[in-house]
């Protein structure tokens, strides 16, 4: 195997200092979320830590680029400014934990606790919904106000603010995490049994069945056209194409970054064909996919899997933090 060219000398440490749960832009400040209930904001060479779970742990985190919202085991929903202001925005029914969380562009969020999901429009209206089990994942889809819920035997696919029931799409097994693909013709949950699971919605409604992986898949990416989904779970990225109206179906994936590691993470960079993949050994590779060149960004370290990794939105730099605590951010060069 080749050795790929290095950008490691423009990655500069950022002080995380425990486990970390997510990473999150928020304009041109990162933000960490962590497993002690902190949240960690750098910018500028500045650090401002903000106890938004004192008594607990950040088990999820949503960013919407002007806000980091943090979900704990205090059952309490936290959103955090870019300046550390702590804002409690929900706080779940009996301290329940908070399983998941979503954010909609235009203000409005979702989370679940349990069964019980809860949706909050940008006017502060409060809509619920009981999931037939524990609600795992939640997406909002591209256009318009409709949450998708992940649970046993698949999702929910519901409009808070309408009166009607959710429409539920069906398969049998353990649904986790659910995204919808940019153009909102399709929902792809991942599953228990190491394996994804997609819903054609339209033109013509279908399943999707996408197997195979050695692991479960935890991290899930669309690039930049909507037309690849990059998937965890593997000793590479696994990257399915959604480029036609039948999406992966009959279609074998793409693999890139093959190493004797498992992917943890996948984040396609915003603008441009490339994918960052970061490794349960702590390495973290960029692959550029019409060539399928490698660049290395961090080298395998031990005891330090990567937990997150994040773009900022003009795609000049990638943050990233680890299980040990440790964290970085590479600036590509100009």
């Amino acid at each position: 195997m080749s050795t790929p060219a290095s950008l490691t000398s423009h990655v500069a440490p950022v002080e995380a200092g425990a486990h970390v749960t997510a990473a999150h832009w928020l304009g041109d400040t990162l933000a960490l979320a962590l497993g002690d209930g902190t949240a960690v904001l750098a910018s500028d060479g500045d650090t401002v830590r903000a106890a938004a779970h004192p008594e607990g742990s950040i088990l999820v985190a949503a960013g919407d680029g002007t806000r980091l919202l943090t979900g704990g085991d205090d059952g309490r929903v936290v959103a955090i400014a870019r300046d550390g202001t702590l804002t409690e925005t929900a706080v779940a029914k009996n301290n329940a934990w908070i399983d998941a969380l979503a954010l909609h562009p235009d203000g409005g969020l979702a989370f679940s606790a349990g069964r019980r999901v809860v949706a909050l429009d940008a006017k502060g209206r409060e809509r619920t919904f009981e999931a037939p089990s524990t609600a795992r994942g939640l997406a909002f889809a591209p256009k318009g106000y409709r949450l998708a819920v992940a649970h046993y035997n698949g999702a929910s696919l519901w409009y808070p603010n309408l009166e009607t029931p959710p429409e539920v799409v069906s398969w049998k097994g353990s649904h986790i995490d659910v995204t919808w693909s940019l153009d909102g013709r399709f929902v792809v949950t991942t599953m228990q049994e190491n394996a994804l699971h997609g819903w054609r919605l339209q033109p013509d409604p279908g399943h999707m069945r996408m197997s195979g992986y050695p692991a479960k898949v935890r991290s899930l990416g669309w690039s930049a056209d909507g037309k690849w989904l990059a998937t965890s779970g593997a000793e590479a990225a696994i990257i399915w194409p959604f480029d036609s109206k039948e999406g992966p179906t009959g279609k074998a994936p793409r693999e890139c970054g093959v190493r004797p590691a498992r992917v943890s993470r996948v984040a396609f960079h915003p603008k441009a064909p490339v994918l960052a993949i970061g490794y349960e050994d702590g390495c973290i590779l960029l692959v550029r996919f019409g060539d399928a060149a490698e660049l290395l960004v961090r080298p395998a370290v031990k005891a330090s899997g990567i937990s997150a990794l994040a773009w900022d939105r003009r795609g000049n730099r990638l943050a990233f933090g680890c299980t040990d605590g440790q964290a970085g951010l590479l600036t590509l060069p100009a």
